[in-house]
């Protein structure tokens, strides 16, 4: 009985990897794991990228913001060209002033032009997000597909050997079920990123759109006086 202790207790502190399992998948498992680990990727750079570049459209704004409060009037800020540079709220001014600059132009014609920006800008406020919410809903769909296609062949395997056990069984499948484990690491974090981006996205374009509704009342009574 001692003979035999022994390789037994190594054989169970052994435990598989993550490496093992990617080894006993099939081809197409093997595919989509890689395609996923390229996914997560550029979901963290998509996400990582968008918060830093709101955090600074938000930063942006804010200043410029400070700035016109203190003006006496807005024909008194000046803004370099180009004003997008400085912000959406420094388009939507810029766009405002060259629309009051025009002969014969009335506050009509300004909200029409601060219309058209926050259209534009809210259409930048939004870019990548598309993608991002495409890797939170494809990314589980591919692992289901991979898990399914690799447990198929697990057990196409099998049926075509004389005998079947669990010994036979079990790589196929623990390779098939690393493909749902992958897109699960990809779509979670993704997920939390996309809901947390798309709330600040949203909060952003109703301030574009209260101070393009500001930045029309300050015009007109100017206009007025």
């Amino acid at each position: 009985m001692e003979a035999f202790s022994f390789p037994l207790m190594i054989a169970q502190t052994q435990s598989p990897s993550i490496f093992a399992y990617f080894t006993d998948s099939n081809f197409a498992g093997k595919i989509i794991v890689l395609a996923l680990i390229v996914f997560s990727l550029m979901a963290w750079t998509v996400m990582i990228g968008k918060y830093l570049d709101l955090k600074r459209l938000q930063s942006l704004n804010t200043s410029l913001e400070a700035k016109l409060k203190e003006a006496s009037s807005i024909t008194a800020i000046h803004i370099p060209s180009p004003v997008s540079r400085f912000g959406p709220y420094a388009s939507l001014l810029g766009d405002a002033t060259e629309v009051c600059s025009s002969a014969g132009a009335g506050i009509n014609h300004v909200e029409n032009a601060l219309q058209r920006g926050v259209a534009e800008l809210t259409t930048r406020y939004e870019s990548k997000m598309v993608f991002l919410a495409s890797i939170v809903t494809g990314a589980p769909f591919m692992g289901l597909l991979g898990t399914v296609w690799g447990v198929m062949d697990a057990f196409g395997s099998v049926g075509l050997q004389n005998s079947a056990s669990l010994q036979t069984l079990a790589p196929g499948v623990s390779g098939a079920l690393l493909t749902t484990v992958a897109a699960l690491l990809v779509a979670i974090p993704s997920v939390f990123g996309y809901n947390f981006l798309l709330t600040r996205t949203k909060i952003m374009v109703t301030e574009l759109e209260n101070f393009a509704s500001r930045l029309a009342d300050r015009i007109e009574l100017e206009l007025e006086g």
